[in-house]
């Protein structure tokens, strides 16, 4: 199980928000590529970006900022990537800045087909974003919920060629309540795609729960707030997580 550290950006800073609201927002670092080199020294192999203004405009935004962290890495993380990534064209420049998978989520809801021409042309390298409030899927954002329920639309992408599936739960994130494990199983046990558990995750405890479902078909977590905050063991967690 793979542990990935989460840096959003928002106006080029490293924040967490709560349940996705854009006024709720703690800066927790001014420099994303400090950020990066930190994580990178505390042993993780992964690390997962969201571009939450590009989430909102529908376009990437903080592009310095991604490029930033990708120089301070130089190849030592591997990196998936998320937030207003909406065509071909946008995935393919970020793969060949350096990042190692791209994250669709809007997308996914509203052009599948899409996700499956990028799983194509890319393989092993496009992650689904799917971010789910009360079982229906979230869009743009988190601004518009949807009529569609997570594992409905993650059944689209049964045979496509996705790497994974990132499931968040809204509700939870930023809160540290701790994760959506039932969610998170019933969405892994209903797919062939592995799973990325994301929202809510308060300490190392939570870490060894989704560890321990780890056999339904859940390959990881996203931990944000709850490391920023020194609540996460870190040798611990990666620990458990190994």
């Amino acid at each position: 199980m793979i542990i990935f550290p989460a840096i959003d950006l928002k106006d080029g800073q490293c924040v967490r928000l709560k349940k996705g609201e854009m006024d709720k927002v703690t800066v927790f670092n001014e420099s994303p590529g400090n950020q990066a080199a930190e994580f990178l020294s505390q042993g993780f192999s992964w690390l997962h970006i969201v571009d939450l203004n590009g989430a909102f405009d529908g376009k990437p935004v903080n592009i310095d900022a991604v490029k930033s962290i990708l120089n301070e890495l130089d190849g030592k993380m591997s990196i998936q990537l998320g937030g207003g990534i909406r065509d071909i064209e946008t995935i393919e420049k970020w793969l060949d800045a350096g990042v190692t998978r791209v994250i669709l989520g809007t997308v996914a809801l509203k052009n599948p087909s899409l996700v499956i021409e990028a799983c194509k042309k890319f393989p092993n390298q496009i992650v689904v974003g799917i971010d789910g409030k009360s079982g229906m899927v979230a869009v743009e954002g988190w601004a518009e919920t949807s009529d569609i329920s997570v594992i409905e639309l993650a059944k689209k992408f049964e045979d496509a060629g996705v790497a994974a599936i990132i499931y968040t739960d809204i509700n939870r994130d930023g809160l540290m309540t701790g994760p959506d494990l039932s969610g998170t199983k019933e969405l892994a046990e209903s797919v062939n795609i592995p799973v990325i558990a994301s929202g809510g995750m308060s300490c190392t405890d939570d870490i060894q729960a989704v560890k321990d479902i780890e056999n339904s078909g859940v390959a990881g977590v996203i931990v944000g707030r709850a490391i920023y905050e020194g609540k996460i063991d870190i040798p611990k967690a990666l620990q458990i997580a190994a």
